[in-house]
C-alpha cells in the first residue's frame, strides 16, 4: 500500500508540474532567405497563464536574436528592437507577424529553405520572477509567405 501511495504522489507531482508551464507558443514559423541574406524574421503567438514577459530569444540558425516592433512614426515606418522585453498580459495571446511585433534573426549562419525548421530558445519571465526557457522548432516558409515583413528591410 505504501508503494502504491508513494507512486501516486510522485505522478501527481509530476502532472502538477506540466500544469505549471506558464508559457504557450503556438503556430510558429521563420520566413526563408534567399543566399547572402542575412536577416529573416520570425513569427508565433504567444500566452502566459499568469502574464509575464518574454525577455530573450537565441537561436543556433543566428548571430543575433532579438525582439523587435515596427511602428509607425508619422509617416515612417520604423522598426526597433524592444531591450526591456515584450509585455504579455495574462490570458492574453500576443501575436507576433509580419509587419509588427517579430523575433528578428539576424547575421544568419546558412541561408534557409522552404521546409527546413528552425531551433528557437525563448525566455520568458512571470509575474513571480521565474523564469522558463521554451524550446521552439519552427518551420521555415517560402519567402513569400505572408509578405509584409522582412525582404527588403535593411539592419
Amino acid at each position: 500500500m505504501k508503494h502504491t501511495l508513494t507512486t501516486t504522489a510522485l505522478l501527481l507531482a509530476l502532472a502538477s508540474g506540466a500544469s505549471f508551464a506558464q508559457t504557450t507558443v503556438k503556430d510558429a514559423w521563420v520566413r526563408g532567405t534567399v543566399p547572402q541574406q542575412k536577416a529573416t524574421g520570425a513569427f508565433f503567438q504567444i500566452s502566459s497563464a499568469a502574464g509575464g514577459k518574454l525577455l530573450s530569444a537565441s537561436s543556433p540558425a543566428a548571430g543575433v536574436v532579438e525582439i523587435h516592433e515596427m511602428a509607425m512614426d508619422g509617416s515612417t515606418m520604423k522598426m526597433r528592437a524592444l531591450p526591456n522585453g515584450l509585455d504579455l498580459p495574462a490570458g492574453k495571446a500576443v501575436e507576433l507577424k509580419p509587419g509588427g511585433l517579430h523575433v528578428m534573426l539576424m547575421d544568419l549562419k546558412a541561408p534557409l529553405k522552404a521546409g527546413e525548421s528552425v531551433d528557437l530558445s525563448l525566455v520568458v519571465e512571470g509575474k513571480d520572477g521565474k523564469k522558463e526557457t521554451i524550446a521552439v522548432k519552427a518551420p521555415v516558409k517560402a519567402l513569400g509567405a505572408d509578405a509584409g515583413g522582412h525582404g527588403a528591410h535593411k539592419h
